[in-house]
């Protein structure tokens, strides 16, 4: 094993430091070796499994050797930051209110892209200060869900947690709601031990996948994956899995709401991540009819906008067809029937075929007995 530099030891510890004042609540440094993670990615693209997200292979092995996509990286820095903006039993509760808007709790607030890249810039800066006067190489560079990274293969390695059967990161003490961001550095630092994994037998994610996307543990079909139907897919959502979206009208929280290890979540204290404009508790009637001024408006800051007007709209008109049969809907509906994005009337008419079809279902309001006798 190479021996490590003392000066190296302690300026990994000051960065730890410094992470934590930042207001990342774990740090980790790990080398650049992903071949097993290159692996597992190319068999996934190889099935198809990415859907239309053709990123996920324009930037070839770049992804998975750093060294490619920032010259002369040689450590990354790994860090997490945790957004848990309330209870679970809150998300429960709108989840089974039909009529509810469900929004993935990491958009509720703030877009934590900037928030974090501005974060780990001052990291950097930080670095930078302390070395100005020696002879170590000082190329870094930040990245936060921004660049062709695997970063849950690179925390997992650098022992911030483990992947889970969902794919998403897990760690043992704060469960796996939290960002994560990542600086690629040429220093020789030391490295963190990778975490280990311990779902063990559980499969509750699993079973809760409401388009049942898990299709094996450790393997999502993102075609079926509620997340990249309200966010990454462009187009039309397929009809067979429209009723499955439930009121859920941008992302999809259930596999983590379930996973037994976030009953060690913690709380977020950062108010940036905390809900803006009531998203938290909005009604899916009120949302439907922003326009797109409202939208722009009300989703400034924050990750929603990426999908603009129209998919807001497409999303949330499966949603208000799976809602409780209300002529309230219906007439909302109907208002938008005639909109100008054919990608929104095509969904406005299935929400409409939908509830019309459960107002024909509904059984007869009883006659009054007295009525009836006279």
């Amino acid at each position: 094993m190479a021996r490590v530099d003392p000066c190296m030891t302690q300026l990994a510890l000051q960065i730890k430091q410094w992470g934590q004042a930042l207001g990342f609540q774990q740090v980790g440094i790990t080398d650049t070796e992903l071949s097993a993670a290159e692996t597992h990615l190319n068999a996934w693209l190889a099935r198809g499994l990415h859907g239309d997200m053709a990123y996920m292979q324009r930037h070839g092995t770049k992804r998975s050797r750093p060294n490619e996509l920032h010259e002369g990286t040689r450590r990354i820095i790994s860090v997490r930051m945790d957004y848990l903006p309330e209870p679970h039993a809150a998300m429960w509760s709108l989840l089974e209110t039909p009529d509810a808007a469900y929004v993935s709790r990491y958009a509720l607030g703030r877009d934590y892209h900037k928030l974090m890249r501005n974060r780990l810039q001052k990291l950097v800066d930080q670095i930078h200060a302390t070395l100005t006067d020696t002879d170590f190489p000082m190329s870094m560079r930040a990245f936060v869900d921004s660049a062709p990274v695997l970063e849950k293969a690179i925390a997992e390695k650098a022992g911030l947690g483990w992947i889970g059967k969902h794919s998403n990161l897990i760690n043992r003490k704060a469960g796996s709601w939290f960002f994560l961001g990542e600086i690629y550095t040429s220093l020789p630092l030391p490295i963190d031990a990778p975490a280990t994994a311990h779902c063990g037998d559980c499969s509750a994610c699993l079973a809760i996948c409401p388009t049942q996307a898990i299709i094996a543990p450790y393997q999502v079909d993102a075609r079926r994956c509620v997340s990249y139907l309200t966010i990454e897919l462009h187009g039309a959502i397929p009809e067979p899995l429209r009723p499955l979206l439930g009121n859920r009208i941008y992302g999809c929280d259930d596999c983590q709401l379930i996973c037994p290890w976030n009953r060690f979540a913690h709380l977020t204290d950062n108010t940036d991540f905390h809900p803006r404009h009531r998203l938290n508790t909005q009604h899916l009637l009120d949302v439907f009819a922003w326009d797109e001024a409202t939208f722009l408006k009300r989703t400034e800051g924050s990750a929603i906008r990426r999908i603009g007007h129209e998919r807001w709209l497409r999303n949330i008109a499966v949603a208000l067809g799976n809602a409780s049969a209300s002529a309230l809907i219906v007439e909302a509906l109907s208002d938008k029937s005639n909109h100008p994005s054919e990608l929104v009337r095509e969904h406005v008419q299935w929400a409409l075929q939908s509830q019309l079809a459960k107002k024909a279902v509904l059984p007869e309001p009883k006659q009054n007995s007295e009525k009836m006798i006279l």
